[in-house]
């Protein structure tokens, strides 16, 4: 019998904790695509700001730039393979178990 002061117990078992694991590896694969995306072409964007006076044709060196010079296949790669091993590592907030 239960003491009078004690919690009342339940018989059902708890639920687990929701733990959105998909949904925060689907924000991580995209974080890491765009950060992969944007190293691509970081040192050309670096040499455009130096070289190129600020103003349109600045802008436009810089769209130029982007468009040519990032390659998505390999973003998604790096980002695939990044997230995966990060994971397995137990390495990024939320991906822990």
């Amino acid at each position: 019998m239960q003491a009078p002061d004690s919690p009342p117990r339940h018989d059902r078992p708890r639920p687990p904790p929701f733990r959105p694991r998909f949904t925060i590896g689907v924000i991580y694969l995209a974080t890491f695509f765009v950060l992969f995306s944007f190293l691509q072409v970081l040192p050309d964007l670096i040499g455009v700001l130096g070289s190129v006076a600020p103003g349109p044709e600045q802008q436009q060196a810089a769209e130029r730039i982007m468009r040519d010079g990032s390659s998505p296949l390999v973003s998604l790669v790096l980002s695939l393979g990044t997230t995966a091993l990060a994971t397995y590592y137990k390495v990024l907030p939320g991906m822990r178990v």
